[in-house]
């Protein structure tokens, strides 16, 4: 038997985060589809709710999000290089675009799944859950399991009124990611690190295998095609990082696009958390949502839930730029600046957050 043990699927965001990090790193794992069967007798009587990646540890202990499970496994196993850079300013970038891939791109990855590839979807979904059944069975088990994410849309701000933005912005981040490949074969060198892993969810699991969107990437980026395959190999990337805790100019315009786009929604957000947190209790579990906020992209407006979430990957992207000396922290200021970034330094929610039994909580 292995020594960890995935569940998830491969049309999971997060499950292909975290298969993309184990083979890199080399560790012994196997990966079992997330059935019905393993809903029932592995997932909710540990975890409490229907969610993927879960991993089994050799110990039993049970780890849930993709964060975490990096996370653990890199405490365990040891190995250098670490995914995580080591020096202060592409960790800061690192975290950054952490925060961009995990709780941003899902817009587009959203999007294109449900508007482009629903039928493929609602039959992958169906399989899935129940690999025995014909595949009209299959179809219509999908479609009801299916219901569930696709109501998301609205959540995440995919509406009639953002959907030209979102497809804009995305055409331009293929372009972006392509012109960086250009230069570098990951996003911080010759190796990927966490922000590679991070970007694998949407662009993989998503936007390169839902066959609309596979297709569209291929043919307007395959620069993009070709990483995303070259970072879910077996072994990849044999160099090491850009010297000199460098951060490659061909990003700036990927991070200059995560300031205007999400950073005013992470505002807004933590503008209705702080009015939550004033009144909860000290240890107190936070909802997933706290009401509505605009999101705007390319000039599209529209209505979504403030997502909690958000904000944990936030507060690990400023405890990055925190732990800075005043030198590394002058070099942060100054990328920041060129990308519009500035006002992501006053993003400071007044209370930690943590994760405790799974769920985000007030620390």
């Amino acid at each position: 038997m292995s020594a960890y043990v995935l569940y998830g699927a491969e049309v999971s965001y997060f499950t292909g985060k975290a298969r993309a990090y184990l083979r890199w790193r080399g560790a012994p794992f196997s990966e079992a589809l997330a059935t019905q069967a393993v809903y029932r007798d592995i997932i909710l009587p540990n975890v409490g709710w229907p969610v993927i990646p879960v991993m089994v540890m050799p110990d039993g202990k049970v780890i849930q999000d993709s964060a975490d499970i990096i996370a653990e496994v890199e405490a365990r196993e040891g190995r250098t290089p670490p995914v995580m850079p080591e020096t202060p300013l592409q960790h800061f970038v690192a975290e950054l675009l952490h925060l961009y891939a995990d709780e941003w791109l899902t817009l587009p990855a959203m999007h294109y799944r449900w508007s482009f590839n629903e039928d493929w979807a609602y039959g992958a979904f169906g399989a899935l859950s129940a690999p025995e059944a014909t595949p009209a069975e299959q179809y219509e088990i999908g479609r009801k399991n299916g219901q569930r994410f696709k109501g998301a849309l609205p959540v995440l701000g995919v509406h009639p009124e953002t959907i030209p933005g979102i497809e804009q912005s995305y055409e331009a981040f293929l372009a972006e990611f392509s012109a960086h490949l250009e230069a570098h074969p990951f996003l911080l060198g010759a190796r990927p690190c966490l922000a590679d892993f991070a970007f694998i969810g949407p662009l993989y699991a998503h936007l390169y295998r839902d066959p609309s969107s596979g297709e569209m990437m291929k043919r307007l980026a395959p620069r993009v095609a070709d990483w995303v395959e070259r970072t879910n190999a077996e072994q990849t990337g044999e160099g090491g990082l850009v010297a000199g805790d460098g951060i490659p100019p061909t990003l700036e315009p990927i991070l200059a696009r995560q300031m205007r786009e999400q950073v005013p929604a992470l505002a807004r957000t933590l503008s209705l958390f702080e009015a939550w947190a004033g009144k909860a209790s000290p240890d107190a579990f936070l909802p997933r949502g706290l009401g509505e906020i605009e999101v705007e992209i390319e000039g599209r407006r529209g209505p979504a839930q403030a997502r909690t979430f958000p904000l944990f990957r936030l507060q690990a992207a400023l405890d990055a730029y925190d732990a800075m000396d005043a030198a590394a922290k002058a070099r942060a200021d100054s990328l920041l600046a060129r990308v519009g970034g500035e006002a992501l330094k006053t993003l400071r929610p007044s209370k930690r957050l943590v994760r405790r039994n799974y769920r985000l909580a007030l620390a």
